[in-house]
């Protein structure tokens, strides 16, 4: 599996330690920034990570700012993309099982490196389990469909 992962200014060093820790865990990682805590904004690196997912270059995305909200709104603007803002492990196991989200979002300035960890870890290794949540990712779709034609 591939992911892609970045970041803002404010997500900086979190990213670079779960850059390393996804590494470990026998995933490929592909890092699209930033490099350095010069400020930067964030839909800028959201917009690419979230159009490559979109477009299968990577099969899941991790963005990370001060908050993770920032970079769940900018992500969600893309079609296709379902990016989940999870600070826990309940949320992040839900967020692949029930929504089939394809980017996590995080904040740095909200949890610390060791939960984000195992927050990736779970997001990484869950699957969405179709059935009734199937229906309803569909929806979504459809909607998504409708409104870009429009």
């Amino acid at each position: 599996m591939r992911i892609l992962i970045g970041c803002d200014h404010a997500g900086f060093h979190l990213k670079e330690d779960l850059k390393a820790y996804i590494q470990s865990l026998g995933y490929e990682v592909e890092d699209y920034g930033v490099h350095q805590e010069e400020a930067y904004d964030y839909p800028d690196v959201a917009f690419r990570v979230a159009e490559d997912v979109a477009r299968g270059r990577g099969d899941r995305g991790i963005l990370i700012c001060g908050t993770g909200v920032g970079m769940a709104i900018a992500a969600n603007k893309v079609r296709g993309i379902r990016a989940a803002l999870c600070h826990d492990v309940f949320s992040a196991r839900a967020s692949r099982e029930h929504n089939d989200a394809n980017i996590l979002t995080m904040g740095e300035r909200v949890i610390g490196k060791g939960l984000a960890r195992e927050i990736v870890r779970v997001w990484l290794q869950s699957e969405f389990q179709g059935d009734r949540h199937a229906r309803r990712v569909a929806k979504i779709r459809a909607y998504e469909e409708r409104k870009t034609e429009a």
